[in-house]
């Protein structure tokens, strides 16, 4: 969560005017600094579907205990009867709220220089042409004083204050809440600046990367729609070749730079991917990164406050593939609500193979939506590319990973070339949370893979679709179970000390809702 310094090699600025577009001034190949964020935590609840996985397991805890039951922990009973998904997610502040809450008027807003975060996008070769999926944010940053700031921050934290953080953590979550309380810019226009980006090799991004320096490309592109009523941009855009290699002749993935006209604050690296070949979709919290999502208290402190931790020796085995497979395309898809995914983006190119980038959009506002996300996400990049073979990779805690990432198999054929999932309940013992392996029924073994350690990740062969370790215990039983609470299927009986385990985590995730 400290400011960006990104990248070498990865670069992007945003231009954005009303008019015509301006001259791009020469800009440092590095991504730009900008109020960091990020908060996988706060969609904890909404992306991973906790209280949803919890619904049977918690009534059957009431329904035992009964009057001993505390009030405050009954408004998780009552959570779970309803869609699962807490208010925060549906109030995440924007617009007129964060202006008002700030005391900031139309005039002094008027006055802030636009902002851009530019999503690292991907594009496909389609009809003799690349296409180029523009995606992002337009926004003004508020002046805010650090009381003001401080005592928002803490309202993001659980059982401790701002000032009790040491000098660094305080900087991070002042930072944090500062990305998140950013007035968004409707009905803007933006205009990108393309231009060759180095290669991603071994003194490029610390994973490196198979991408090559695109040959040509440099241009500028104007966006066709404005942006909508909350900031955002995203948009598929034909571009001209001007020394590209053409996507039907190449199998390498090209870089293009790009940068928007009008701020020194957007940045992102284009990928430009060849019709077919591999694909890595990876999620990021407890698979990339230590976050404990399943653990509110600790999340939210490794997500708000605590630098990013890399899990385990897991950039190691991401470098390898990197080097073993010199044309994959890596795409990381995170449901982390949009104002919160710099500190994500920093993150994985300081740390893992380079590549484009997917986060929640501020337009999926509604609660079907919200719900869906993902699957919207991981459906919009498999019919872009329907000839890739594609790896996905996750983690057990994710309620939505394991509902849709087994239906991908279903819902294209043929595209999956393996599943591999982090078994977060069977190696760490804050994960109390049961999952559900049911979607995973009559696929074939040698297609997916619960793993516990990277390590376990070593030797499957992912060009050929041998993602299964003989030697990993699988221990799958095709419907709801939870290795540390003794839950082996819905009908199964429940160890005792699990059920009040179950419950203590179950009232510290409503106490968080009720923040």
């Amino acid at each position: 969560m400290a400011a960006l310094t990104v990248l070498a090699g990865m670069v992007v600025v945003a231009h954005l005017t009303q008019a015509s577009p301006m001259p791009v001034e020469q800009r440092h190949p590095m991504i730009t600094p900008a109020p960091t964020l990020d908060l996988p935590t706060r969609t904890l609840i909404e992306q991973r579907g906790v209280l949803d996985d919890l619904k049977s397991d918690v009534d059957s805890v009431f329904s035992k205990l009964g009057s001993a039951v505390p009030s405050y922990v009954a408004s998780v009973q009552q959570l779970t009867n309803g869609k699962g998904v807490p208010n925060f997610f549906q109030d995440f502040p924007t617009k007129d709220k964060v202006q008002s809450s700030l005391g900031v008027d139309d005039k002094q807003l008027a006055a802030l220089p636009t902002q851009v975060l530019n999503l690292p996008p991907y594009g496909n070769w389609s009809r003799g042409s690349w296409n180029v999926r523009f995606h992002g944010n337009v926004y003004k940053q508020p002046p805010t004083d650090q009381k003001t700031i401080d005592d928002l921050a803490n309202k993001f934290l659980v059982d401790v204050n701002i000032d009790q953080l040491p000098p660094d953590e305080q900087a991070n979550a002042r930072n944090m809440t500062a990305s998140i309380f950013v007035v968004q810019q409707e009905d803007q226009n933006v205009t990108m600046h393309l231009e060759p980006a180095p290669s991603a090799g071994s003194d490029g991004e610390k994973g490196g990367g198979g991408a090559t320096t695109a040959s040509g490309g440099e241009q500028s592109v104007n966006l066709p729609y404005l942006t909508t009523d909350q900031g955002d941009f995203d948009v598929f855009v034909p571009i001209q070749l001007n020394g590209l290699m053409r996507g039907d002749t190449n199998t390498s993935v090209q870089r293009l730079n790009v940068y928007a006209n009008g701020t020194n604050t957007g940045n992102a690296t284009a990928y430009l991917v060849p019709p077919t070949g591999l694909s890595i979709i990876s999620d990021i919290d407890d698979i990339l990164r230590v976050t404990k999502i399943y653990k509110p208290k600790d999340g939210l402190l490794n997500s708000f406050a605590k630098p990013f931790t890399p899990w385990m020796n897991m950039p190691d085995i991401y470098a390898k593939w990197a080097r073993q497979y010199p044309t994959m395309h890596f795409h990381y898809l995170t449901t982390t609500p949009e104002q919160v995914t710099r500190n994500y983006m920093d993150f994985i190119y300081k740390t893992y193979p380079g590549g484009s980038f997917d986060t929640r959009p501020l337009n999926f506002s509604d609660v079907s939506a919200t719900l869906s996300i993902r699957k919207f996400l991981l459906e919009k990049f498999f019919q872009t590319f329907p000839q890739r073979k594609i790896v996905l990779v996750g983690d057990t805690s994710n309620s939505d990973i394991m509902r849709d990432y087994p239906g991908l198999v279903k819902d294209f054929p043929g595209q999956v070339q393996c599943i591999l999932l982090r078994n977060t309940s069977a190696t760490d013992p804050d994960d109390l949370f049961p999952y559900d392996t049911s979607g995973f029924k009559g696929l074939d073994q040698k297609l997916f893979m619960f793993f516990r350690t990277p390590d376990d990740l070593t030797n499957i062969d992912l060009q050929n679709g041998n993602c299964y370790n003989s030697s990993v215990p699988q221990n799958i039983t095709f419907s709801r179970q939870a290795e540390l609470l003794g839950i082996h299927g819905s009908g199964a009986d429940r160890i005792g000390k699990g059920w009040l385990i179950s419950l203590l985590v179950s009232a510290l995730t409503a106490s968080i809702l009720l923040l």
